[in-house]
Formats: C-alpha cells, sequence, structure tokens
C-alpha cells in the first residue's frame, strides 16, 4: 500500500506513441540518404552551407538569454543561477532527445524510467510525475493539469534546429507563474531564417535502432522565410533487474513546420507540430498518445527602450492508457508582454495572460476523475520594475504575479533581485522569491474506490503548496578562457502534499491533504574551461540535501516522503577536443549518487563520440552511450517494475545543405 499511496497512482506506467512500422524507419533512413546524396553533389548548396560553432567562453557569457527576466540580457549578468545548453553542446554530446540533452546541465535531476518515460526536475522533488519544474517549447508550456507536470515521452522535436535550452534553477513564478517553483526549462529553437536548405540525418544503432530526419528550409521573399521538417525514431526494449526484456520498446514519428515574416521593427511568427507515439506492437507497453499545436507570435520594437509581444496558442494532446482510462486536453493560451523606460534608471516589463483548459478523461470504475470533464480557467497579471541604482554596477529588480485559478482562486508570487558588478569580470546577485504549486485535476478530483460504496481516495479540499526561497550567486571570469559560477540556495516549503486517513475504524476514504513542510539547501558549481584552442571542458558539481516533516495535526500515511527520490552529489563534466579541423572527439561524464527510496545505487554513465566531417556538409559519427556498465538503474517509479538503462551504440550521418 505505500507504493500506492505516492501516488504514486503511476498513470503514464508507459508512454505513448505513434504508429510506425518498425521496418518503415530503415526505409526512411534509405530514402533520406538517396535525398541527400542528390543535393550533395550541387557545388553551389557546398558552398553556401554553415558549419557549427563552437563558442569561446567570452562568446557564452556574452549570449543573451530571457528566460530570468522576459527581456534579452548577458548571461554574464543574469541575476539568476542559470546554465545554457547551446546547439554545439546539443550535437557533440550525442543526445537524440530533449531529456538527453537536459542531461548536460549538472543541476538537473535527470533519470531515465524506462524506454520513454523520464524523471525531471530542479532542486529536489524528483519523479516520474515531478510537479515543481516549468517547461517551455518556443514560448508554449507544455504542462498537464492531470498531474501538473510534463509527459516527456512527447515532448519532442529535431534537434538540429534547437538554438539553445535556458535552464534556471530556483523560483520563476514571478514571471512565469505557478508551477514554475523550483525551476524554468525554455527550450527555444532557431528562426527560419537560420535554418535554410536542407538537413538530412539518419542513425542506426542497438537501443536507438533507428531513427531518420528530415527539413528544409525557402525563402518565399526577402522577408518572409521557412521551414518543414519530419523526424521518426523507434527505440528498443530496455531491461528488468533479472535481465528480461521489459518489452516498452516504442516508435514515434513528428513533423511541423516554421514561418517567420521580418521587416524592419516587426516580426511575425506561425509555427505547428504535430505527433503520434505507439508502443512496439511486441511489447507489453501500453500507452500511445497523439497530438499537435499551432502558434502565433507577434513582436515589435517601438524603440531602443520599448517593445511589445503578442502570443496566442492552441494544443491538443490525447493519450490512451491501454487499460481503459484515456485523457483528451484542448489547451487555449493567450500571452501579452510590454517592456518600457520609465526613467533613464527605470526599466518595467508588464504583461496579462489567459489560458483555458479543457480536460476529458475516460473514467475506470476503479480510479476515476470527478467530473470526467472539467474545464479549468487561468487568468494572470505581472509587473517587474527593474532599477539601475549605480551604472553598471548595482540593479535591483522587483517584481509579482498575481494569477487566478479554479481551485484556490488567487495566488500571489513576489520575488526581489540584486545584481551587483564590481568589475566587468565578475557579477555577485542574490534573490529571495515566493512560489506556489497550485492544485492538478489529481490533488482534487482523483477517486479510487474500494469498493462500490466505500472510496479508497476520494478528492479532498487540496490547496497550494508554497516556497519561500533565498539564493546568492557569484559568477566570475578569473581570466581569458576560463569562466567559474558558485550559487548557493536555502528552500523553505510548507503546505506539502499528505495523503490524510479517514475516519475510525476503516480510517477510509483517504484524502489529499497539505500536511508536509520542510527545508532544502544545496550548492551549485560550474566552470567552462578552454584548455586550448581545440581543447574545451565544461561541468559542474551540485550537492543538495532535504529535510521534511509532518505538520502538527497531520497524519500523512507517506511520512513526509511527498513522492521524490532525489541524489545528494552529482557531477557531468563535458570535453570537446578538435583532434584536427575534421575530426571531433567528443565525451560526457556523469557520476549520480545514490537515490534513499526506493534505493537505486549510485552510477557513473560516460557517453563517446567520435565525429569526422567530410568536407563542410557531411559528418560521420560514433555515439556509445552508457559505456561504464552493460546496463544500470536509474530511477525506481512507485508501480512498474525497475528496468535498467543498457549500454548503447549508434552510428549517424548527417548532411547539412
Amino acid at each position: 500500500m505505500e507504493h500506492a499511496l505516492k501516488l504514486g497512482i503511476d498513470l503514464q506506467t508507459q508512454p505513448s506513441i505513434i504508429s510506425f512500422s518498425r521496418r518503415a524507419l530503415p526505409l526512411l533512413g534509405a530514402g533520406l540518404l538517396c535525398v541527400a546524396t542528390s543535393v550533395h553533389a550541387s557545388s553551389a548548396l557546398l558552398a553556401s552551407s554553415e558549419r557549427l560553432k563552437q563558442l569561446s567562453v567570452e562568446e557564452l557569457l556574452a549570449l543573451e538569454v530571457t528566460s530570468v527576466s522576459r527581456t534579452p540580457e548577458s548571461l554574464a549578468e543574469a541575476a539568476a543561477a542559470i546554465r545554457v545548453i547551446t546547439r554545439d553542446e546539443i550535437t557533440r554530446s550525442g543526445a537524440t532527445s530533449i531529456p538527453e540533452a537536459l542531461r548536460l546541465a549538472p543541476n538537473l535531476q535527470v533519470a531515465q524510467a524506462n524506454a520513454s518515460q523520464w524523471a525531471i526536475s530542479a532542486r529536489g522533488f524528483n519523479n516520474v510525475l515531478a510537479n515543481k519544474l516549468l517547461v517551455m517549447i518556443d514560448g508554449r508550456t507544455v504542462y498537464t493539469p492531470l498531474y501538473a507536470g510534463v509527459f516527456w515521452d512527447v515532448q519532442d522535436t529535431l534537434l538540429e534546429d534547437v538554438d539553445r535550452i535556458e535552464i534556471v534553477r530556483g523560483p520563476g513564478g514571478t514571471l512565469w507563474g505557478a508551477n514554475a517553483v523550483n525551476g524554468v526549462i525554455n527550450i527555444t529553437t532557431r528562426t527560419a531564417a537560420q535554418t535554410q536548405g536542407l538537413f538530412v540525418e539518419a542513425d542506426v544503432g542497438t537501443e536507438l535502432r533507428a531513427l531518420g530526419g528530415i527539413r528544409y528550409g525557402g525563402e518565399l521573399s526577402p522577408d518572409l522565410h521557412y521551414r518543414v521538417y519530419a523526424k521518426a525514431f523507434d527505440r528498443d526494449d530496455t531491461r528488468l533487474v533479472d535481465g528480461a526484456s521489459a518489452a516498452d520498446g516504442w516508435d514515434s514519428r513528428q513533423g511541423g513546420f516554421r514561418m517567420d515574416w521580418e521587416r524592419e521593427a516587426t516580426t511575425l511568427t506561425l509555427q505547428s507540430d504535430l505527433y503520434s507515439t505507439r508502443p512496439d506492437p511486441d511489447g507489453n507497453a501500453p500507452v500511445d498518445a497523439d497530438g499537435g499545436n499551432v502558434l502565433g507570435r507577434w513582436q515589435h520594437v517601438v524603440s531602443d527602450t520599448s517593445d511589445f509581444q503578442l502570443q496566442v496558442y492552441f494544443d491538443r494532446t490525447r493519450r490512451d492508457f491501454g487499460n481503459g482510462f484515456a485523457e483528451k486536453l484542448d489547451t487555449y493560451d493567450l500571452d501579452w508582454q510590454h517592456r518600457f523606460q520609465l526613467s533613464p534608471r527605470q526599466q518595467i516589463v508588464w504583461g496579462l495572460g489567459a489560458r483555458r483548459m479543457h480536460h476529458e478523461v475516460r473514467n475506470l470504475p476503479l480510479f476515476q476523475f470527478r467530473p470526467p470533464d472539467e474545464t479549468l480557467d487561468l487568468y494572470s497579471v505581472f509587473v517587474q520594475d527593474e532599477i539601475t541604482v549605480i551604472p553598471e554596477r548595482l540593479r535591483l529588480t522587483l517584481g509579482t504575479k498575481i494569477e487566478h485559478n479554479d481551485y484556490t482562486g488567487y495566488e500571489h508570487q513576489p520575488s526581489g533581485r540584486l545584481s551587483w558588478t564590481p568589475s566587468p569580470r565578475q557579477t555577485i546577485w542574490g534573490a529571495i522569491s515566493r512560489a506556489s504549486r497550485t492544485p492538478a485535476r489529481i490533488d482534487r478530483d482523483f477517486y479510487l474506490n474500494l469498493t462500490p460504496q466505500i472510496g479508497l481516495i476520494a478528492g479532498g479540499d487540496f490547496q497550494s503548496e508554497d516556497l519561500l526561497a533565498y539564493e546568492i550567486g557569484w559568477r566570475l571570469q578569473p581570466g581569458a578562457g576560463l569562466s567559474l559560477s558558485l550559487s548557493g540556495f536555502y528552500n523553505e516549503y510548507d503546505n506539502l502534499r499528505s495523503v490524510e486517513p479517514g475516519p475510525p475504524p476503516l480510517f477510509v476514504p483517504l484524502t489529499f491533504g497539505n500536511g508536509v513542510r520542510g527545508e532544502t539547501y544545496g550548492i551549485e558549481a560550474a566552470a567552462t574551461y578552454e584548455v586550448t584552442d581545440a581543447w574545451r571542458l565544461r561541468g559542474g558539481y551540485t550537492f543538495f540535501d532535504k529535510h521534511l516533516s509532518v505538520k502538527p495535526g497531520s497524519q500523512d500515511l507517506n511520512d513526509a516522503s511527498v513522492e521524490s527520490n532525489d541524489p545528494q552529489n552529482q557531477v557531468v563534466i563535458q570535453s570537446l577536443v578538435d583532434l584536427t579541423s575534421a575530426l571531433q572527439l567528443d565525451a560526457v561524464v556523469r557520476y549520480v549518487d545514490a537515490l534513499p527510496d526506493p534505493h537505486v545505487p549510485s552510477y557513473v554513465a560516460v557517453d563517446l563520440r567520435v565525429a569526422w566531417n567530410l568536407g563542410r556538409q557531411v559528418e560521420l559519427s560514433l555515439v556509445g552511450q552508457n559505456l561504464f556498465a552493460e546496463r544500470h538503474l536509474e530511477f525506481v517509479p512507485s508501480s512498474p517494475s525497475a528496468r535498467e538503462i543498457e549500454r548503447s551504440v549508434y552510428g549517424r550521418i548527417a548532411w547539412r545543405l
């Protein structure tokens, strides 16, 4: 019963998938090879192709990020613990999915639970149903009100088109709203103008049995560019601890387009994705899913000190869990943002937001959501005031966001950030923030029936979980080719989810309450070092500790476990070496400490990549993942059997024309 209570009710036991035959993938790969070969013969395209660029330390620190303040600012001056994963780092890591790319961030907990299910969180509280991390792809929030988290199996795109991934550890609720409690992940793809020409890739290997991708970008007029893409893959099963196949392999296919019109101070963007995923026909993974989205964005620069943006999107997802339970979610979202200068030393950013989510489920006799169909509305307003106290030296940023949701009414999430730049090569910052994790349907509307007359779990009066966070950080460039960053945090949580027993003698139904509180603290260190012009190291270390307790009056049956399992220590090191102008040797080494409950042993994972560039367009690479062991355990969800992640090898050929 203990694992069932740790909700534990793992609705996404195996991920959803698409209808794509395993036999079709090699055929797709062969077709892509033929197309690419014919295009490769064109010398005109060879001359115009773009090459991946390894950014220097100075260029990395000068990168503009938007996730901290919703306006462009240099990474070196951002008053937050932020890590940017660049397109070059993603390519040279050998990652083939967004979760694999996120492993490059030393201060994220990223664990693979089975062939398609991931547990990803920042600063603790990790689970396959993690609910304290906000994730966006090109400004579109990938969020399910089912449990206030992310279904990672359907978050995908052509990684070649990803420009950067910004990862902010710590609360982001002041700008991004509820559920940006422990961090924000902002995935940004390149514009259509940056992805002109043809790109083709084909991968074949052991665990990644096949992957094919194609993208073409063109110009309709000097101001209007477009791209279209398609991607499909076939992934093998993981293994049970006894070595038997877990029969959880799956296939996926996805396609989409993007158009950007830009003239003078105005930019219009229209983009869309469609996807479908499905388990292997020979496996027992029950979930299949499909969906799509369309997003429009209007950006206009009024002057050097003023601009605004209007964004709207529609997102539809459907998941069938294969056991009779299914869900469908339609999300309508509108977001307005305006930046202007109030005085020479004061910049204001403010905005309005509205979101409607229509969620439908097909219930089972055993567990249900009541009502089965629910429409949830969310309205918000935020304002942020950035004050230059001392020009080029001291900045104070104050802000708050006020949201209204259908479960708890109004929520406010204020913050204050101070950034001091004592010299051009260092920044010291501190922040105090409040954030909230508002109730999801699983907190309020979920029922588990013991008998037709008696409920084992009944929806209760669950309120928002609250966080008060204290952060401090130091970013330093002591010399050319070296950058360091250090941050520390202390978090106070209240009203965390508990499982409360009913009245005696049966002590049922159980209800979800807010009977747990606690504290977490940690240190996050990161560095980038250019050993030589041809060799760069990047990585970091994270220490994390958590102490939770049951509040007076609560009888939490989970004994303050709060459905999370986190390592205390993590280390990630990425090495990028240009052996010659055409030959690259890259490695990623990760150490993850043991997880306490359920126990998962610590492990070291090593990934290696060798790439050979034939001219400026064609790249051949061989990638080995998890090379230190035949297989290892990374995470044990509460309901499925433990799955081990195997050593894998794949070969890749890519054309950029």
